[in-house]
């Protein structure tokens, strides 16, 4: 009991000096969120998915101060790629910096404008497909995001977008605490590619909820900001149809805390659902990839492929399950996470698991931690390769098949270059 008081005296502190919108449909689905919040509490270090990563900062009533981060004149990730930018600078979203907000077959509109209405197309979205991913592991975080968020993005996808949705995180104060929350439907047959990028604030809550239709393709690539001390958590919860496909790569390099979870959900027969990441650190790094994948229809196949390279003290976390239900038959589920120690400080905790209640399946996890192999090392040096070309080549190999799960060449070899250049810069 003493507990629980403490989770709700933590919570009440947490949502206290936040807004709470009442108006049209959102303010019911906020209204939903927050009850859902206030039964469970927020998370402590003792609930069983967060014993690897302290929540405390992330739970703080103010946000940790974190300083801004200058890259330079270093182009930002995705600026070669014709996409259509929708901008937030702490938070707030920059009409100025962002282009109009007209794509063929898109419908883009503003969460904080489109919540007022009294009927809406989201309103049968908005915190649905969150309030599924809470069973059967509670998800706190997400609910607070749902009840609070401040702003984001209703996209409604009805053809093949011409161009990506890029969304633009801009950090420029020092104690910024941001909510977003995205909402994305696919009709039957669409297609969208919807980028990411930026550290967006010293403390970020994101939560996107995407519905996939029967035989639409969703495509998620996300780079998170190099600002070190900033720290996030983000939830990306999606549901695919019938046929359909769902995509999602997370390049993380530097931050204090990151916590990104993905929890999806393989509603209809022959759906495809990936989700991939790859993440560099150094020193106070603490990264935390933790997904949970659903099986409920026929034929479906789903991937999770997470690589860490970690050194000087740098913690890495992964916990996956993969969920088939009873019925689920044909089921193709794999699951690999991996880590790079670069020293004998950094650790890497994983916590795999396969929940399987379907008899004519093919599923498979493996997770692995370890040194640099030093007899390719050795092979590389004997060619004549300098010694810090060798390892970084050897980096850029174990990440490989992470990043080999963006379709989008182009965008696959930026994301390369970059690990490379912070590979460069951290050179031991």
């Amino acid at each position: 009991m003493a507990l629980v008081q403490a989770k709700q005296d933590q919570l009440a502190a947490r949502i206290a000096g936040l807004s709470f919108r009442r108006e049209g449909w959102l303010g019911a689905a906020r209204a939903e969120a927050l009850a859902r919040l206030t039964a469970m509490g927020l998370p402590g270090k003792r609930d069983e998915y967060w014993r690897y990563t302290d929540p405390t900062s992330l739970t703080a009533v103010d946000a940790p101060q974190a300083a801004l981060f200058d890259a330079g004149d270093e182009a930002m990730v995705f600026d070669g790629i014709d996409r259509l930018k929708v901008v937030f600078v702490d938070g707030v979203f920059d009409a100025a910096a962002s282009d109009d907000l007209t794509l063929s077959g898109v419908e883009i509109e503003r969460l904080a404008q489109a919540g007022g209405a009294d009927i809406h197309w989201a309103r049968d979205l908005y915190g649905v497909l969150e309030a599924r991913g809470q069973k059967p592991v509670e998800r706190p975080l997400a609910a607070l995001n749902s009840a609070f968020a401040t702003d984001g993005v209703m996209i409604r996808v009805t053809g093949r977008a011409a161009r990506p949705v890029s969304l633009i995180y801009h950090h420029s104060s020092d104690r910024s605490d941001v909510i977003l929350h995205h909402v994305v439907k696919l009709e039957d047959g669409a297609e969208l590619t919807v980028l990411e990028n930026g550290p967006a604030a010293a403390r970020f809550s994101g939560v996107m909820e995407v519905e996939v239709g029967a035989g639409a393709r969703f495509h998620h690539i996300r780079s998170q900001g190099r600002d070190h001390q900033r720290r996030a958590v983000t939830h990306l919860f999606a549901r695919v149809g019938a046929g359909a496909a769902f995509k999602s790569f997370t390049v993380t390099a530097n931050g204090v805390l990151t916590r990104n979870e993905a929890v999806l959900e393989l509603a209809g027969d022959d759906a495809v659902a990936h989700v991939a990441g790859a993440a560099v650190g150094d020193g106070d790094f603490h990264h935390d990839d933790t997904v949970f994948v659903t099986h409920a229809g026929l034929r479906c196949e789903s991937r999770q492929v997470f690589k860490k390279v970690l050194m000087n003290g740098a913690v890495g976390v992964f916990q996956g399950k993969i969920l088939v239900k009873q019925g689920a038959q044909k089921t193709d589920g794999y699951q690999i996470s991996q880590a790079l120690l670069l020293d004998g400080d950094s650790q890497f905790l994983a916590k795999p698991e396969l929940e399987i209640y379907a008899d004519d399946v093919k599923c498979s996890h493996g997770s692995t931690s370890g040194a640099i192999d030093e007899v390719a090392l050795f092979y590389l040096r004997s060619r004549g390769v300098p010694e810090r070309v060798a390892q970084s080549l050897l980096v850029l190999a174990f990440l490989a098949e992470a990043i080999g799960e963006i379709e989008d060449e182009a965008i696959a070899e930026d994301i390369r270059a970059r690990l490379e250049g912070w590979l460069t810069r951290h050179e031991h």
